[in-house]
C-alpha cells in the first residue's frame, strides 16, 4: 500500500471560517463539481442543479456555513482569495434574485428553499460528511457527484479515495512517530530539517520558505484584527467577542500602531504567570471569535481548533523572543509532521472523531512544535505531542447551535495552555522513561473515536447542544 504523502500546506490551509470540514472542504467540493462540468464541456448545457447535504454536513451545516460555502464554490468563488466581507452579501444576492452563475460565467435558476437540501436522517456509509451535486442538462441528461469531507479541508470520492493520497516519493516517508524517529536518528536531523527535506520532493526550498511565512502572515493577521474587533457572533447564541476587550485591559493604555509595536507592547507588561496566561488565551480566542464570523483563518489542522497552534506560536514570539523567519518556519514544520501522523493513524475529522481529533490533535502539533523550538530532542519533541493528546482523549463535539462557538471557542484556550504544558513537561523529562508513546496515543484516539456515540461527533444531537438552553449567555 502506498503511503501518504502529506505536505505543510495540506496540514495548513488557508481558507475562511467557521469550519474546515463544514466549510471549506465543502467549498472546495463545489469547486471540484464545476471542474468536472467543464471538463466535461457540460457547464453551458446545464438548466438546473440540486445539492444534496447528508449526515454532519446537514445537522451542523447552517451553523457551519455549509450552504454558503457550497453556493459560493459553485459560483467560481475561491476560499483563499474571497473578500470576506462580501460572504453574505453574495450569498443573499444569490437568495433574493433566485439565480446562480455557475462558475462565475453561466447564470441559472437557482431556489435555495427546493434546490439545497439538508438531508438529516440520512448519512452516507464512507464518511459522515457528504455532499452531492446534480446537475441537470439541456438534452434531459445529468450528471451527479459526490463528495466526502474527511476533516481540515482535505476533500475526496469514494471511488478515488486511495488514488486521492499523493503519489511523489518522498525521501524520509513517515506513517508513524516510530518511523519519524528511526530517521531522525539515522540522519541526525531535526523534525522540522526532515520536513523541509521531504518539502523538496513538491517544491524549491525558498518557494516552500514563502508558503510557510504567508500562512504566518495570515494567522498574525488573524490573531491581530481578532484582538481589535469588538461586538457580538452572527448565528444567534448571541455570544460577545471577548479577545478585543482582554487586548484593551491588559496593555492598560500602552500605545502601539501596528503588529509590531503591539507585540513590543505586550512585552512591557512583563512575564509574570496570570499576565501570560491571559494573553494566550487572548490570542486563542482572537482566533475562533474571527473564524465564527466567516474570517480570513488558516486550518490548524481545521478551523474548529484554528486558535490553538496560532496562539502557542504567539506566545512562543511574544515571551521568548523569537520572532525570526526561521524560528517561524521550524515551529510550522514540526508541527505539520505531527498533526500528518494523526491523519494517517486516527482523523482530523470531529465529524469522525468528536473533539479530540481538532483540538487534541491541534495541541499535540503545537506541544511538539513549541518544544523543538525551545531546544528539545526529537524524542521530546514527540513526548510532547503524546502528553497533549493524551489529556484531551475522549472530548467530544457538542457544539450549541450547530455554531462554532460554544464551546469550541474556549476550548481552543485551553488546547493552547495544554500544549505548552506539556511542551514544559517534556522539556525537564527523560522520555527514555515515558510510560506511553506517541503511536500509542494515537491508536487509542481512533479507537476512541469508533467507540464513541455519533450523537458526540458534530453532529449537536448530545452534550452541551442539548443541555444548553439557547438563550443563555456563554458564561
Amino acid at each position: 500500500m502506498a503511503k501518504e504523502s502529506i505536505s505543510i500546506f495540506d496540514m495548513f490551509k488557508i481558507g475562511i471560517g467557521p469550519s474546515s470540514s463544514h466549510t471549506l472542504g465543502p467549498w472546495r467540493a463545489a469547486q471540484r463539481f464545476i471542474d468536472v462540468l467543464k471538463n466535461r464541456e457540460a457547464l453551458y448545457a446545464v438548466e438546473g442543479i440540486n445539492i444534496l447535504l447528508y449526515g454532519s454536513l446537514a445537522k451542523t451545516g447552517v451553523g457551519h456555513g455549509t450552504d454558503i460555502a457550497v453556493l459560493l464554490g459553485l459560483s467560481g468563488d475561491d476560499p483563499v482569495t474571497f473578500d470576506v466581507y462580501q460572504v453574505m452579501p453574495k450569498v443573499d444576492t444569490i437568495k433574493n434574485s433566485g439565480e446562480i452563475t455557475l462558475g462565475a460565467t453561466h447564470r441559472i435558476p437557482f431556489s435555495y428553499k427546493n434546490d439545497l437540501s439538508f438531508l438529516y436522517s440520512e448519512s452516507l456509509p464512507f464518511h459522515p460528511n457528504a455532499v452531492t451535486f446534480q446537475a441537470f442538462l439541456k438534452d434531459g441528461t445529468a450528471i451527479s457527484e459526490t463528495y466526502y469531507s474527511i476533516g481540515g479541508g482535505f476533500v475526496v470520492q469514494e471511488e478515488d479515495a486511495e488514488g486521492a493520497l499523493s503519489e511523489i516519493d518522498l525521501p524520509f516517508p513517515v506513517d508513524t512517530a516510530q518511523e519519524l524517529m528511526v530517521w531522525c536518528m539515522r540522519t541526525g536531523l531535526k523534525i522540522s530539517e526532515l520536513v523541509m527535506e521531504n518539502e523538496l520532493a513538491w517544491r524549491k526550498e525558498e518557494v516552500t520558505r514563502e508558503g510557510v511565512l504567508q500562512i504566518f502572515h495570515t494567522l498574525k493577521d488573524c490573531i491581530y484584527k481578532g484582538c481589535h474587533t469588538t461586538g457580538v457572533l452572527p448565528g444567534g447564541l448571541h455570544v460577545e467577542r471577548r479577545a478585543a476587550k482582554m487586548n484593551k485591559r491588559l496593555l492598560q493604555g500602552r500605545e502601539y500602531l501596528d503588529y509590531e509595536s503591539w507585540i513590543n507592547a505586550i512585552r512591557t507588561g512583563g512575564k509574570e504567570f496570570a499576565y501570560i496566561l491571559d494573553w494566550v488565551s487572548c490570542f486563542a480566542l482572537s482566533v475562533n471569535e474571527e473564524n465564527a464570523s466567516f474570517g480570513r483563518v488558516v486550518t490548524a489542522p481545521t478551523n474548529g481548533a484554528s486558535g490553538v497552534i496560532p496562539a502557542v506560536l504567539q506566545y512562543y514570539i511574544t515571551f521568548h523572543d523569537s520572532f525570526q523567519d526561521d524560528k517561524i518556519i521550524q515551529f510550522i514544520a514540526t508541527a505539520s509532521e505531527i498533526g500528518s501522523i494523526f491523519k494517517k493513524g486516527a482523523t482530523i475529522s470531529a465529524a469522525m472523531g468528536g473533539c479530540q481529533a481538532e483540538i487534541g490533535v491541534s495541541s499535540a502539533m503545537a506541544a511538539g512544535a513549541l518544544t523543538e523550538c525551545l531546544g528539545g530532542s526529537q524524542r521530546q519533541v514527540l513526548m510532547a505531542a503524546e502528553i497533549a493528546m493524551e489529556h484531551h482523549l475522549g472530548l467530544t463535539c457538542d457544539p450549541i447551535g450547530g455554531l462554532v462557538q460554544i464551546p469550541c471557542i474556549e476550548r481552543n484556550t485551553m488546547g493552547a495552555v495544554k500544549a505548552i504544558t506539556a511542551a514544559q513537561l517534556a522539556l525537564n523529562s527523560n522520555p527514555d522513561k515515558a510510560k506511553v508513546s506517541l503511536d500509542a496515543v494515537v491508536s487509542t484516539m481512533w479507537d476512541t473515536a469508533q467507540d464513541m456515540n455519533v450523537k458526540y461527533k458534530e453532529t449537536a444531537d448530545g452534550g452541551l447542544a442539548i443541555k444548553v438552553p439557547l438563550s443563555l449567555p456563554e458564561c
